[in-house]
């Protein structure tokens, strides 16, 4: 009777045993899929903020007034090139 308590015992220390083992293991890969996740998350926030930082640069008018002179070849208007509409009488 006595040997059998203790195998009962011996096997749900057994199983015990393995399922923390078990549990550990899983803790640490999720562990490292955080880590990973986390490393990603900063890369993503250097990313955006480089965006950010674009977008500022390629908005200023300075640019945009450089690139419409030599790629465009557009002049900036003068009041001697406009030319004035006016209703004709009916």
């Amino acid at each position: 009777m006595n040997a059998k308590i203790n195998l009962v015992l011996l096997a749900a220390l057994v199983a015990c045993a393995l399922s923390v083992v078990s549990a550990q293991y899983k803790a640490r890969h999720l562990f490292i899929d955080l880590e990973s996740l986390q490393q990603q998350a900063r890369q993503l926030d250097i990313d955006w903020a480089q965006l950010q930082l674009d977008q500022s640069t390629l908005g200023k008018n300075a640019r945009i007034e450089q690139i419409a002179r030599t790629d465009l070849n557009m002049t900036p208007l003068t009041p001697a090139r406009t030319q004035y509409l006016t209703e004709g009488a009916k």
